[in-house]
């Protein structure tokens, strides 16, 4: 199992220096991944219920600063050589997938293979209507998007005819690093999220989830759902973040299938104080994560 960490791109974490000093500490320290998510848009009284709270709200506030994930990673991937950046997730209808797989793939290559693509449908609904996209149908909206995207980066001269997408002969470049591919992960805590994932998906980012058993719980009933569409469950990278996680969830999440624990965390206000808060995280937690 692995050790990522969710710090970048919000508050504290969306300030250039404090990027900086927090990604060269993980990279230093041997964590595997930085993840940053994404909203575009927050509202200061939103009627959309929040999937990963009991209570249905958000606790990032509203006019906090939140960064652009595709270019806040881009300057943790230049500030490192070795730890992969992830997004988690990317609201994925938001966007317009030939664009999108183009600017991957560009972070992909100046990275050097360094990136995991982590998607979403989104639960905004004011979010959607500010960016004029339909919140109908984004499921389906994002399984095309997906497809779209990876005839994009492995054909070089690629034509797509879909509901939400077309085109025709054209070149999109460049390619990414690996095969012509980037990882996609699927986030999102439902039933209909796992049923994404073991369709499409790369692998399965499960945040907030309560804690061990509930994360044992979606990988049993994701593993169910490969099975059930022809696919082998090995196959897909599971990632996990705890709401109140501890050193006694490391091995019961090793032993349920975890491939990446998540420690979701805002870094200090002082840059030059955030390398030792990524050490003292990383001394606390890599050996329990080794010896599982």
């Amino acid at each position: 199992m692995r050790l990522g960490l969710h710090a970048l791109g919000i508050g504290t974490g969306a300030r250039r220096e404090v990027i900086d000093a927090v990604a060269v500490a993980a990279d230093d320290s041997g964590f595997a991944t930085l993840w940053a998510g994404e909203h575009v848009v927050m509202v200061d009284r939103p009627t959309s219920r929040y999937p990963y709270a009991d209570d249905g709200r958000i606790a990032v506030p509203a006019v906090a600063d939140w960064l652009d994930p595709m270019i806040g990673l881009s300057f943790a991937a230049a500030a490192t050589r070795r730890i992969h950046i992830a997004t988690g997730i990317l609201l994925l209808p938001e966007h317009n997938p030939v664009l999108l797989a183009k600017q991957a793939a560009t972070l992909d290559l100046m990275s050097g293979g360094r990136l995991t693509l982590g998607v979403g449908i989104g639960w905004s609904e004011e979010e959607f209507a500010a960016l004029g996209v339909p919140f109908a149908r984004r499921g389906p909206r994002a399984a095309e998007y997906v497809a779209a995207m990876r005839t994009l980066w492995r054909d070089d001269v690629a034509s797509f005819d879909g509901e939400f997408v077309s085109f025709d002969a054209v070149r999109v470049n460049p390619k990414p690093v690996r095969d012509r591919r980037i990882p996609i992960v699927v986030g999102g805590n439902s039933d209909p999220a796992l049923r994404r994932a073991a369709t499409w998906g790369d692998g399965w980012y499960g945040f907030n989830l309560s804690d061990a058993l509930e994360a044992a719980e979606r990988i049993d009933t994701l593993r169910g759902l490969c099975r059930e569409v022809g696919r082998d469950p090995g196959e897909l990278r599971m990632a996990v973040a705890l709401r109140d996680v501890d050193l006694g969830d490391v091995t019961a999440l090793a032993c349920a299938g975890v491939d990446e624990l998540v420690l979701v965390a805002a870094p200090p206000d002082d840059a030059g104080a955030a390398a030792d808060w990524v050490r003292s995280i990383a001394d606390r937690w890599l050996p329990a994560i080794a010896s599982a």
